[in-house]
């Protein structure tokens, strides 16, 4: 009994620990947008502190951040909704008829560095004068939520029972119609999963946009270079905008984290 509560305790211990390391980093960053440029440099670091909403006046009333914010949601709904609709039968195929080199081919096009596309996406939209555009930003974000796509989908796909659209092809279905009407309503946490995922990845991606996109539109990480200057750094400024740049990110995961889990643990399992 004694060794079962010590164990229960040293359990709970090492569960705050970690929460306080994954946490103090947000936690700090919460803080230090409601402080002054004055209370955030100063040393020893100032714990209690009268609070100003100066910083998120700057961000939302000097900086337009609510354009940056229009721009980062249209890019990431549109990439993510494009790579459902192209992912999703993908996946289906690699699940249903061991494409593997396919899915291989997709998983190093997700491993490779970002940086490594970035000369030929120039190349290729300032020949094509789509620079500045959503065209450019949304085909460069499909190569980060096209294979999460796939790949989260693909091991879903498998997890689920051949027998069910089977039953549904030998009563005159076709495979298309049992793919829409068994599979994918069945696929549910698995969507959820897919579209959680890629649109965070998509809604934080610097660097696709640092090159392709300009005043126009530009997004949310991009916007942040707005409170860096040569002389100085707005350090308020720059936590408030990293406040507002996560705030959507966190709320979207809180909301279908259930689902989240689910999908990813379905799709661990085979059979």
């Amino acid at each position: 009994m004694k060794s079962k509560l010590l164990t229960r305790i040293f359990f709970y211990l090492m569960v705050v620990g970690i929460a306080l390391v994954v946490l103090f980093p947000f936690l700090w960053m919460l803080s230090s947008s409601f402080k002054t440029q004055v209370d955030i440099i100063s040393w020893p670091p100032k714990l209690f502190f009268e609070p100003t909403l100066q910083n998120y006046r700057k961000v939302f009333e000097e900086q337009n951040f609510l354009k940056y914010f229009m721009n980062s949601t249209i890019v990431g709904a549109v990439a993510v909704g494009l790579s459902l609709l192209l992912g999703l039968p993908a996946a289906y195929s690699i699940a249903r008829f061991k494409q593997n080199r396919l899915a291989i081919f997709i998983l190093l096009a997700r491993l490779m560095p970002g940086i490594s596309f970035l000369m030929p996406w120039y190349i290729i939209f300032s020949r094509l004068d789509l620079m500045d555009s959503y065209v450019a930003l949304i085909l460069s974000h499909m190569l980060i939520a096209l294979p999460i796509v796939v790949w989260i989908m693909s091991t879903y796909f498998s997890a689920i029972p051949r027998e069910l659209e089977e039953s549904a092809m030998v009563d005159g279905a076709t495979r298309q119609y049992a793919f829409l009407r068994i599979i994918l309503p069945l696929s549910g946490p698995g969507i959820i999963t897919a579209t959680t995922l890629s649109f965070i990845f998509s809604w934080n991606n610097f660097m696709f946009s640092q090159v392709l996109s300009m005043e126009r539109t530009k997004t949310l990480p991009i916007a942040v270079y707005n409170f860096l200057s040569y002389a100085e750094v707005d350090w308020g400024g720059v936590m408030a905008a990293a406040v507002a740049i996560m705030a959507p990110a966190i709320v979207l995961t809180m909301i279908f984290q259930k689902y989240v889990v689910k999908g990813l643990t379905m799709g661990a399992v085979k059979g």
